[in-house]
């Protein structure tokens, strides 16, 4: 067996050095305009994730969600942390907050115009989830997660994964939503409801592993 794998691998080398690479026939410019056409969204970037690499994008989301479960599942069997390490004086506490609220509204510029501008559903997601721990780290970790309990953080992350994947399977099956007019908000017909759902799954997941990071380590 080994032979084949040593055959295949010298054949696959003199294939990269005697054959050319195949080369593009049309311009750059036209396969974006062509994306955002398709996509009826202005952001090719985001056109590309939920249109045509749609299956890519599901198993990100759930690899994510995994990625939680494994650090949930492989810090469950040790002892949670006496010493939580946080900020305590007042000007980190000020700017760190202040830094919070500042992803915070950037996480939902991202989130609602992701489609439009720059940015997106994982973007928005990672912006949110730095919001929460500016916030980790200058307050009791009781009192985060008391609120994680009391807003049912847990069940909503799975809620929105559920819910992009049924929405993405509806896309590829062929059944979409009005495009509308390109550049307006309520545009791209079932991407910007995708971008929310990839923000929400994000910043909630990132949550989760900040509170458990928090109860075994005692630090972020």
């Amino acid at each position: 067996m080994k032979w084949i794998y040593l055959t295949a691998g010298i054949a696959l080398f003199f294939k990269i050095l005697i054959l050319p690479n195949p080369t593009l026939t049309a311009p750059e410019t036209a396969i974006v305009e062509a994306i955002v056409e398709d996509s009826g969204v202005p952001n090719a970037v985001s056109g590309i994730i939920f249109r045509n690499r749609l299956y890519d994008t599901i198993f990100e989301v759930v690899v994510f969600t995994i990625a939680i479960l494994g650090a949930k599942y492989l810090l469950a069997n040790e002892n949670p942390t006496t010493k939580v390490y946080r900020f305590t004086d007042q000007p980190s506490i000020v700017l760190a907050r202040l830094g919070a609220t500042i992803s915070a509204l950037v996480s939902i510029e991202l989130a609602i115009r992701g489609h439009l501008s720059p940015g997106g559903g994982f973007a928005a997601g990672v912006a949110g989830g730095t919001a929460i721990a500016l916030i980790a780290i200058t307050s009791p970790p009781e009192w985060m997660q008391e609120i994680y309990q009391r807003w049912q953080a847990a069940t909503w992350e799975k809620v929105s994964v559920v819910i992009f994947i049924i929405l993405a399977v509806i896309t590829l099956i062929g059944w979409e939503l009005p495009q509308g007019e390109l550049g307006n908000l309520f545009s791209g017909g079932i991407v910007p409801i995708l971008n929310i759902l990839v923000a929400v799954k994000v910043a909630l997941g990132s949550w989760a592993i900040i509170l458990v990071f928090i109860r075994y380590r005692g630090l972020l």
